[in-house]
């Protein structure tokens, strides 16, 4: 093994863990006398320094890994260099969000466990091997259920912290059980050579097993019915920017994965997803769990007065539809379809939960009527959360519209002969679901804009660094609405270079 390769390779992670540190050790010496807000702001510079450094080292890391490179354990490639500069984009937003949040005095700790959850992620979208598939999730999931109990003022985060980490502790034992024996009946770690193990005319009923267990722990990860219930808590008990990560980079690389390892790893298990006519495989699993997420996510979210776990269960109704793209199975189309709706959803639910940040941090509510009269208090606030809501919503020109025309598109139209039209019900539901999902956006959109603002509401005043992340991020998601090229076309490309 070459290791100098190898760090060459690895050169944007190692960045990552070497910020990481320096925030913990600048926090704890040189800067423990100063005030939060410096530290804050000492944090974020430099995590947005390293994140940035690590962008530069993902263009000049060597070009893509050969082939079987460690046995699929680091694989680099287009596709997950453009995977690596969203993350680590996300990151930095993550982290603008959380200089003005002033939830705890343990900055070097928190900002620490954010890179090294970002540095899970990396590893997450980079690895073909099951090996390291449960390692980086597992680091990713160890950050997160720390960052979640980090309010101390606050009862409901530790609950949330506690609850995110029964349900995560038994989700992976589910995954890693059902990994052994993807592992067992295969004899190998690798997606590609494990595919070409188990192809066969019948499916092995291990195999089946395997495939509930797999499918239960990832959707435990991207917040999935029935393996949903932490997700709710989470959401309203976590920090606010913790909740932001979790919503956005977390469900990137969670999404990513769930699907590589569905079209590569069992390729040849499909199944089939008709109306009436399943056929057994993974495809009739996820279509179950699909159908149950966007009518359950939605209509749940009906009833919420907080923001933040209207959010919650909106999340778990765009899981259901990205399912909806991995379902369609085809390499190309339906993984492009996963990327350019992840990609946007996750720049939406940032944007959102900072225009949330501010409302809460300065009235100490996230309930609905919190939000009244936003649009005369912060016009930019009130026009960016109308953006990031309706983009959710799925309303036209934004991104959201496009995104989920893209995927619907993708399980409508996918296969050839017969196979055509298998998914039609799913996404006659997925649609009607999408509908009922404007009424509670609205919801919120009522009280920003016609509700008037309480006598004495505090003045919001946030910072300049929040207005212009939540600027760029509302005029990102309009972009990609207006022009879906820009980002579709380098991921066509990417996935082409790929070999997808």
């Amino acid at each position: 093994m070459n290791y100098t390769e190898l760090l060459i390779f690895a050169a944007p992670e190692t960045l990552i863990v070497l910020t990481a540190l320096a925030a913990l050790f600048i926090d704890l010496t040189t800067m423990r006398g100063s005030s939060r807000q410096a530290r804050r702001d000492a944090a974020v510079s430099l995590t947005a320094l390293g994140c940035g450094a690590a962008m530069a080292a993902t263009f000049l890391a060597g070009g893509a890994t050969p082939p079987g490179y460690l046995d699929g354990m680091l694989v680099l490639n287009p596709l997950t260099q453009f995977l690596k500069l969203v993350l680590l984009a996300l990151t930095i937003f993550t982290a603008i969000m959380a200089r003005d949040s002033n939830f705890t005095g343990h900055i070097g700790e928190y900002f620490a466990l954010l890179l090294l959850a970002t540095v899970g992620m990396m590893f997450l979208v980079s690895t073909d091997n099951l090996l390291l598939v449960f390692v980086s999730l597992e680091l990713l999931s160890l950050c997160l259920y720390i960052m979640t109990a980090f309010n101390k003022q606050n009862v409901n985060s530790a609950e949330a912290a506690l609850k995110y980490f029964l349900f995560g502790g038994m989700s992976a034992a589910f995954l890693l059980f059902g990994l052994s024996l993807v592992q067992g009946l295969s004899g190998e770690l690798n997606l590609t050579r494990i595919a070409a193990k188990l192809a066969g005319p019948r499916l092995d009923p291990l195999l089946v097993v395997a495939m509930f267990m797999v499918i239960a722990g990832f959707g435990f990860k991207i917040a999935a019915v029935p393996f949903h219930l932490w997700a709710p808590d989470a959401y309203q008990g976590a920090p606010t920017p913790t909740a932001a990560f979790i919503a956005s980079g977390s469900k990137v690389a969670s999404f990513f994965i769930l699907a590589r390892v569905m079209m590569v790893g069992l390729a040849g298990a499909e199944g089939g997803g008709a109306w009436g006519h399943f056929v057994q495989g993974w495809v009739p699993i996820l279509g179950v769990v699909a159908a149950l997420s966007v009518v359950l996510g939605n209509l749940a979210a009906i009833v919420q007065v907080s923001v933040r776990r209207l959010l919650a269960y909106s999340a778990i109704a765009q899981a259901g539809y990205v399912l909806v793209g991995i379902l369609a199975n085809e390499h190309a189309t339906g993984m492009a379809s996963v990327l350019y709706y992840v990609t946007t959803y996750a720049l939406t639910t940032v944007g959102a939960f900072a225009v949330v940040a501010v409302v809460q941090e300065r009235t100490g509510d996230d309930r609905m009527s919190a939000f009244a009269g936003l649009s005369r208090r912060e016009p930019l606030l009130a026009c960016c959360m109308m953006i990031f809501l309706l983009s959710l919503a799925g309303i036209p020109p934004l991104a959201g519209f496009f995104g989920k025309f893209y995927l619907f598109q993708a399980a409508l139209f996918h296969g050839t002969g017969p196979q055509r039209l298998d998914l039609l019900w799913l996404v006659i539901l997925a649609l009607a679901m999408s509908a009922v999902s404007l009424y509670y956006y609205l919801l919120v959109l009522k009280q920003i804009f016609v509700a008037s603002p309480p006598v004495n509401a505090p003045a919001l005043a946030p910072s300049s660094s929040i207005r212009w992340a939540v600027g760029v991020l509302a005029f990102a998601v309009v972009l990609f609405g207006l022009a879906p090229s820009l980002l579709l076309e380098p991921l066509w490309a990417a996935l082409k270079t790929s070999g997808f």
